[in-house]
């Protein structure tokens, strides 16, 4: 960040990053802001030193960065330049002292040390697999999907699918059938990679049924490719991916040939939850993406090729395309595909340690799970090589924080992050030269103008307010896709505010810089008039020992009445008697206030989340308030839909 902040300013009119050290927090803050105000002040000079610093290649230059006039939907970035993503993640391997360095470190449940790939055999694989794909007909546009778990051959996959200038979607294997299609039918892929199978929590997971249903309900297909995980001989007419990969005859060696598209050509789409109706199909380009993850991955999180970066996620989340923005960076990026919580809790923790991950990253949900089951991983584990922890996915309470330094290790880097799919980034997150405060994200991301709006477009300072964004980003999407007259796309960020994003998160900008997420605003509390998110209040009962997961509602009443019920899944052995509940109205009572305090506190056996593990808070307001459960939500993006039906009956029982 400093390295960057003095050449811009050298050669592009950046404020000017003093040789002095900074001896307060005061001034890194004012430094940054500094920064931060000259990146979204003037968009095309900033992102112009992004190329220029990172070393964009460019097949054809740009006539120019930003097009006039700049609008929100429809800025238009680097006109007419041609470039390719998939070249820049595999240039390390141009470096003949890089070749046999681990571009790759993968584990899973089952092996016990990390399987390294090299750099110079990632490009082998990729260059082979490309010209594969062209053997099949393959050209750029067509779309190649897959149904893989987070495993090296994805990230082959991918690279291959960027060479040859296709478009790439991905779906997770925990994924069932109807939600996958729900995916795929809307963009008709041409091909498709899949596994037989997946292990998880101990288990074998056969997956051939699925894979069949796939093939029989996507009429486009002309490739299946195998991709055995579980031994299982290729179905009739599918090529094997191990043959792909291997020959070299046809593909010059393996070595790649990048197809040049234009900066906005469709590198990947990615997938809305989909809760209440079919998912968005979100399109991003492949230079939007190269030039917002080299930011992000080079600048907020400081990764570099003597980096190891570890994030649990899966290929169904747009974490697993932003674990290979470490590629851009000459890093080593481990994949481990498996729970995060076999066959113990501390499993992530133990792939970190065993892997030697500098930057690992991981969930809100996961930690507090670890400070539940009083885990000591700094002290039980050799953490000592990872210097920076990233949090995204919820808010981390203040709580989860401290758990971070007390128990993981004291001069850790806590980068809680947030931002969304639709950006494939973050808007607001990690700096690494800022002070962390508890519960407060760091900044704002360069080149994100993001600001906190009051009902009336306002800005807020240290009030609770929308999160908007007031100028574009390259990463933002080029549009949905079958979205022909782009109303889909501009109903769903520019309706609130005209050319403005609005984010659908509710959020604090303090007065020293930070912001702190309160959650989903389209599920935000309102009681007497005030409005109150409801992270705050799962922040302070999910502290309580006997409190595994809450979920709490407001509830508009036809007779002008406001219900608020707080909703518990107990842990094992725990009881909701009155001394329990009395500990949580009074933990809310004294911790936030007395308007958070819940209507009504009661136990459920579980409850639904989306695919990727976020509370299905909008959804189960819509339940209670007498919506059908299958207009409520789109079945097939719930992880289990009698959690759900638990509250479809308790609407029916309120009626009566």
């Amino acid at each position: 960040m400093v390295a960057f902040q003095r050449w811009a300013a050298d050669h592009h009119g950046a404020p000017a990053a003093p040789l002095a050290p900074v001896t307060t927090d005061t001034e890194a803050a004012t430094r940054y802001a500094d920064l931060h105000r000259w990146s979204t002040e003037d968009l095309p000079r900033f992102w112009t030193a992004v190329t220029e610093y990172f070393d964009v290649r460019f097949h054809t230059p740009p006539t120019a960065v930003l097009t006039e006039p700049v609008t929100m939907p429809g800025a238009s970035w680097f006109a007419g330049a041609t470039l390719n993503y998939a070249e820049h993640a595999l240039r390390a391997a141009e470096d003949p002292a890089n070749a046999d360095r681990p571009a790759i470190l993968h584990l899973d449940e089952r092996t016990a040390e990390p399987v390294a790939t090299s750099w110079s055999e990632l490009r082998r694989q990729v260059g082979s697999l490309a010209a594969a794909l062209r053997a099949n007909g393959v050209r750029p546009g067509d779309r190649v999907s897959a149904y893989l778990p987070n495993i090296p051959q994805a990230a082959v996959a991918l690279l291959a699918t960027a060479t040859v200038g296709a478009i790439w979607t991905s779906c997770a294997p925990d994924f069932g059938a109807r939600s996958v299609l729900d995916r795929l039918q809307q963009i008709e892929p041409t091909v498709l990679f899949a596994v037989d199978g997946y292990h998880y929590g101990g288990k074998n997971h056969d997956r051939t049924e699925v894979v069949a249903e796939l093939r029989r309900e996507l009429p486009t297909l002309r490739t299946v490719i195998h991709v055995p995980l579980l031994d299982t001989p290729a179905p009739e007419g599918a090529l094997h991916y191990d043959d792909l990969v291997a020959a070299t005859e046809a593909s010059n060696g393996g070595e790649p040939v990048f197809e040049p598209v234009p900066f906005d050509h469709p590198l990947w789409v990615l997938y809305s939850s989909g809760t209440t109706g079919l998912p968005k199909a979100i399109v991003q380009s492949h230079g939007g993406i190269l030039v917002e993850h080299l930011k992000q991955a080079a600048l907020h999180l400081d990764l570099g090729p003597d980096d190891r970066f570890l994030w649990y996620t899966s290929t169904g989340w747009m974490m697993w395309n932003f674990l290979l923005a470490g590629l851009l960076t000459g890093t080593t990026i481990v994949t481990y595909d498996g729970s995060p919580g076999h066959p113990d809790t501390g499993a992530l923790w133990s792939v970190a340690a065993r892997t030697r991950a500098t930057v690992l990253g991981t969930s809100a949900a996961y930690v507090i799970a670890s400070r539940k089951a009083e885990l000591h991983p700094g002290r039980d584990l050799d953490l000592s090589a990872v210097r920076c922890l990233g949090t995204t996915g919820s808010p981390l309470p203040p709580d989860g924080f401290q758990w971070i330094y007390d128990e993981v290790k004291p001069d850790v880097w806590l980068a809680s992050i947030s931002g969304g799919t639709d950006v494939c980034s973050c808007f607001v997150g990690g700096v690494p030269t800022l002070p962390v405060y508890l519960g407060e994200i760091q900044a704002p991301c360069l080149g994100a103008a993001v600001e906190s709006w009051d009902p009336t477009g306002h800005p807020l300072t240290d009030a609770v307010g929308e999160l908007v964004v007031t100028k574009p980003l390259p990463s933002m999407p080029t549009g949905f896709w079958n979205d022909p007259d782009g109303s889909r796309y501009h109903d769903s960020y520019f309706d609130t505010y005209p050319g403005i994003w609005r984010h659908g998160d509710w959020i604090t900008a303090t007065g020293r810089g930070t912001v702190v997420i309160h959650g989903r605003s389209d599920s935000t509390l309102n009681r007497q008039g005030v409005r109150m998110g409801s992270a705050d209040i799962y922040e302070v009962v999910e502290r309580l020992p006997e409190i595994a997961e809450s979920l709490v509602i407001g509830l508009e009443e036809p007779d002008g009445g406001y219900w608020m019920p707080l909703f518990v899944v107990l842990a094992p052995g725990a009881e909701l008697d009155d001394d329990l509940i009395g500990r949580i109205r009074t933990s809310l009572r004294t911790e936030l206030s007395p308007r958070h305090v819940p209507d009504e506190v009661i136990t459920v056996q579980g409850l639904p989340h989306t695919l990727t593990g976020k509370r299905l808070e909008v959804p189960v307001k819509r339940l209670l308030a007498g919506t059908p459960l299958t207009k409520a939500v789109n079945p097939g993006s719930v992880d289990n839909l009698d959690h759900l039906r638990f509250f479809e009956q308790l609407a029916t029982t309120r009626k009566h």
